[in-house]
């Protein structure tokens, strides 16, 4: 087309030969960490023994380091620019090492394997034995695992579980059974989400440790003694599978009150010789018992844990252990003096086991704990939406992860090493894996930090770059080079700006066909486009908007975008070639007036003329309308006027000093672009917020592409930029938000499910995360919005739903990171422009899902593009799938990942909760052997969700809730060998051993 201007018993006994056949193929040499465990002590069998008429108070020997937070995660390890903060994690695990050897009562926990790797990597082989010792006998103890402690409200749950499954394996692979953890452990973040509860239930883990909730509950708790509790982490799955034994600790994760004795401490020492002055061990005893016997009157057990270690502690670690050692001798000797206080040396896991041997019942919860307050008005909610660029890199990048994992497989060993050189996915890896960590995606790392994260994910990419040119090069059979253009969001790729011919290659990672919208940079003014069967597409030239000529700085040349929409099949990749055939002026076809409505065969849009602005929107096949308005605001950020009587806004908490928002513009000029492509209203609010209102020809989702900043603070004033949606819809006060991308959790104004609420801030006190969806509703209507990036929000009115998108402040927050959230950069020194999307969605409550599940994935897992310059090669194969079929609509493939030479991971997901569609809440069977298009499965064995344990050996603590029996884990007989069957939310992980065909 001319594109220019417009006006059963038997299957498992088969099952099991299957699992035989495949580990005789010699795909693990002991599986899945499954190995002689029974001639060692590690675990469970290696806890100290307690004393059961005793107040037992377990000591827990522990380091907290950050991948990341002040210092870079390479500034962290080997203990560099300790001017900004002394911590070297190489010393701590050299210090602590040393000190375990020296008395085998002694314990210790490591939780960040991403420092850990690197530091096992620089050990001696003799050294290497000595910390398999230590694993084996119980003294060195792993707690989570992961290649970082995640944040919680920031990740998406495909990232959460890649990271995790990076750590656990390299434990496994180097420590067996000893080295899997027992305990999930997240002291740290700031905020605890019902997915990650879920997630670790499925993980295999027996319990969960934390450090912060919100300052009301804690009291609350401490009075009913709800401290430790069974989270029940998903309303669609059968319990037990997705309970999890919860444990808030003490103290955060420090210390009782002076009984800190790291080299960081002022505490003083235990000054234990009689002769010489300032003897103090009655006073320490006396302290500590008191401190024990407080802490016990707010548990509910005779056994209590204290946590002795902090920030990046141990770097010396013979002063905590000799300080240690004495504190366990001097008080149990009392034990002679008829006292009831018996202390040792313990881990999460040693304190879980005597928990569960209490055998009682627990408060259950259901809910999650967001958000999260240190006091009446500190809501870290803030970091919902800190540092919004990084947040939408990392999430692009997580989405460029998946396809190089799946181009991997796909290509075969030529991905690796073929005509574009050795190209790998395990750099991409370890980048994305760090940037899952509480203080990398969440925002609340310094600047040099950030762009740390940063210059790891570009680096990892361009090592991705490599693999997927070279498997495509393998699937296609054309060794042509391939360019990536990573800044279409601001209309530059100079070869299609440049180019008279070029094809595009666009790879879909999603299990099923997807239609997708491509806007390339071009400089001419008509073209034609053609498809991989030849056919011709519809397409529009249409001229590139002031906001991204403003924006682009000199990056980019091109005056036009070519528009025309895709169709890529799954798992796969189709070509479309591009010829220019004029070129010219740009394209003079916008209007300066407002329309009054832009509409396809699916929505209808209008817009107020007077003002520019929304007015409605209406969903044509169901017949439904709604009025919505949609403006941009900000809050005036409290700055604390230099002093900490007031808590000024930060990189963790916001808090605006006003509950009513400053409007940017009641009015926004605009013009549009009608054409049969797409119709565009493109909307100045002011010099630093502009917006199109975007409506493609085929899509039932209306998009909001909004441009933010650089955020003016010549008045001295930090500011918080919203955009908000008012609507129609009576919504009683609920919203609704996903939690890490998964599972909806209903919300209400002004209300915690497990307290009674003080509210001393109207409006930081009910944002929660937005990870890739929220949705207010009423009986009728349901607007539903998707993001593209991690942001907070809340429902602050009846009808309407605010969305935060930039953040620029003046004053540190005082919460560690000393430093403001003013992000500049090379580019905009006057401040970080930033530009993102919103895709609105109107439908039926009970069919809603039906349409935001699949668009939601679409946005996470988005199409990749890849040009080629001039002619192709006529052997070349245009179109390609992975598939032999679609899968179903409920079911979304969410990893298919090289494990080793002869097998690859595959993750499974029932992606629809229990009761929200009638059509795709059903059960689903996949058969694994008619899945791929290129790969024979000789093998399969299901593992668990982090791919360490086989499935069915994974065996967990039982809880009792305290209202309700006991829930007994039920077990679903799949039809045959190979297929398998999905239920609502539910993931399932294989190994499959496959062949290239």
């Amino acid at each position: 087309m001319i594109c220019g201007l417009s006006s059963n018993m038997a299957a498992r006994k088969q099952q099991l030969a299957v699992v035989l056949l495949f580990l005789l193929g010699g795909v693990l040499s002991f599986p899945l960490g499954q190995d002689r465990k029974d001639a060692l002590t590690c675990g469970y069998e290696s806890c100290h023994a307690t004393k059961p008429n005793m107040l037992n108070v377990h000591l827990v020997p522990h380091t907290h380091d950050d991948v990341g937070w002040l210092k870079t995660v390479d500034q962290y390890f080997y203990g560099d620019r300790n001017d900004i903060q002394h911590a070297g994690v190489q010393y701590i695990l050299d210090s602590v090492v040393d000190q375990l050897l020296k008395n085998p009562d002694r314990r210790f926990i490591y939780v960040e394997t991403a420092f850990f790797y690197r530091w096992w990597k620089q050990q001696s082989s003799s050294m290497q034995q000595t910390v398999r010792q230590l694993v084996n006998e119980g003294r060195l103890e792993f707690v989570n695992g992961g290649w970082c402690m995640s944040d919680e409200a920031t990740t998406h749950y495909s990232a959460v579980i890649d990271q995790m499954t990076m750590g656990l394996r390299f434990l496994n692979e180097t420590f067996g059974a000893c080295g899997r953890p027992r305990v999930a452990w997240h002291i740290d973040p700031f905020g605890h989400a019902r997915e990650h509860a879920s997630m670790f239930a499925q993980m295999g883990y027996d319990g969960f440790f934390f450090g912060r909730l919100d300052y009301q509950d804690r009291a609350r708790r401490m009075m009913a003694k709800e401290q430790e509790l069974l989270w029940r982490a998903s309303d669609s799955l059968t319990p037990p599978v997705a309970d999890l034994f919860t444990g808030i600790l003490p103290n955060g994760y420090n210390p009782p009150e002076g009984f800190c004795w790291d080299q960081s401490c002022d505490d003083p020492p235990i000054r234990d010789d009689p002769d010489l002055e300032d003897y103090n061990v009655d006073d320490v005893v006396k302290r500590f018992m008191a401190i024990a016997e407080n802490q016990a009157l707010v548990y509910k057990t005779n056994h209590i844990i204290m946590t002795m270690g902090s920030d990046f502690q141990y770097e010396n670690a013979n002063l905590w252990y000799k300080n240690l050692d004495k504190l366990i001798r001097y008080v149990n000797g009392l034990q002679s003096n008829s006292s009831k206080v018996n202390v040792l040396y313990s881990t999460p896991s040693c304190y879980l086991q005597e928990l569960h041997r209490a055998n009682l019942t627990w408060a259950l919860k259901t809910d999650d704990f967001f958000p999260y307050a240190d006091s009446a008005h500190d809501f870290w909610t803030g970091y919902f939406t800190s540092r919004p660029a990084l947040k939408r890199y990392e999430r692009i990048s997580n989405s460029n992860l998946q396809t190089c994992n799946q181009l991997e497989v796909l290509g075969g060993p030529v991905s690796r090493k073929g005509p574009f050189g050795g190209g790998d996915s395990q750099t991409m890896k370890k980048a994305m894996a760090v940037a899952q960590h509480h203080d990398a995606v969440s925002g609340t790392e310094k600047q040099h930090v950030a762009n740390d994260y940063a210059r790891k994910l570009a680096s990892g990419w361009q090592h991705c770059q490599v693999l997927v040119s070279n498997s495509l090069a393998a699937l296609s059979g054309s060794s042509s080079e391939r360019i990536y253009c990573d800044n279409l969001n601001i209309s530059v790729c100079p070869l299609t700006a440049t180019s008279k011919k070029f094809s595009v290659s666009v790879y879909n990672p999603l299990a099923r066909p997807v239609t997708w919208p491509v806007r390339l940079p071009v400089n001419g003014t008509a073209y034609t486009v053609s498809d991989a069967n030849g056919k011709p597409v519809d397409c529009q030239v249409v001229p590139v908007s002031k906001a991204t000529q403003e924006v682009r700085r000199n990056r980019g040349f091109a005056v036009n975008e070519l528009v025309f929409q895709v169709q890529a099949p799954p798992l796969g990749y189709s070509t479309y070639s591009v010829s220019l055939l004029q070129d010219g002026s740009p394209p003079t076809s916008t209007q300066h007036r407002t329309p009054t409505v832009i509409q396809n065969k699916f929505l209808k849009v209008t817009f107020d003329p007077d003002t520019g602005l929304l007015s409605s929107l209406s969903n044509l096949e169901t017949q439904q309308s709604i009025k919505l308005t949609q403006n941009f605001y900000w809050y005036n950020a409290s700055d604390g006027n230099n002093s900490l009587s007031i808590q000024p806004s930060g990189a963790y908490i916001f808090r605006p000093n006003s509950s009513t928002p400053f409007i940017i513009s009641s009015t926004a000029q605009t013009e549009s672009i009608q054409s049969s492509v797409v119709q565009e209203v493109r909307q100045w609010f002011s010099p630093w917020v502009s917006q199109v209102v975007r409506l493609y020809a085929d899509s039932r989702a209306l998009e909001l592409e909004w441009t933010v900043g650089p955020v003016p603070i010549d008045d001295s004033l930090g500011k918080e930029v919203i955009t908000r949606l008012d609507t129609s819809i009576q919504t009683g006060e609920y919203f609704y938000t996903d939690s890490n991308g998964r599972e909806m959790l209903q919300r209400k104004k002004d209300f915690r499910p497990t307290w009674q609420l003080k509210q001393s801030e109207p409006i930081a006190g009910n944002y929660y995360p937005i990870n890739s969806r929220a949705f207010i509703k009423d009986d009728v209507d349901q607007l539903t919005v998707v993001t593209d990036r991690s942001q907070g929000g809340g429902s602050i009115h009846n009808g309407s739903l605010e969305i935060m998108l930039h953040r620029r402040l003046l004053y540190d927050d005082v919460r560690g990171v000393a430093e403001p959230l003013n992000e500049t950069s090379d580019i905009f020194p006057e401040g970080l422009v930033v530009r993102g999307r919103l895709l609105l969605s109107l439908d039926r409550p009970p069919s809603a899902a039906d349409a935001h599940r699949p668009l939601a994935q679409e946005v996470v897992l988005q199409p990749l593009l890849t040009f080629t310059d001039g002619d192709l090669n006529p052997n070349t194969r245009l179109e390609f799938s992975g598939l032999q079929a679609a899968l179903p609509p409920a079911v979304h493939l969410l990893t298919l990942s090289q494990w080793d030479k002869d097998s690859v991971l595959l993750r499974l997901e029932h992606q629809f909760q229990s009761w929200e569609s009638k059509v795709n809440s059903q059960p689903v069977t996949v058969n694994l052997q008619k899945l791929f298009s290129t790969l024979d499965v000789l093998g399969m064995s299901e593992l668990n969700l982090s791919a360490n344990q086989w499935k069915d050996e994974m065996k967990r603590f039982d809880w009792t809730p305290q209202k309700g029996e006991k829930p007994l884990l039920k077990t679903f007989e799949d039809p045959s060998t190979w297929e398998v069957t999905l239920r609502p939310m539910e993931i399932r992980t294989f190994l499959l051993r496959v062949s290239l065909r």
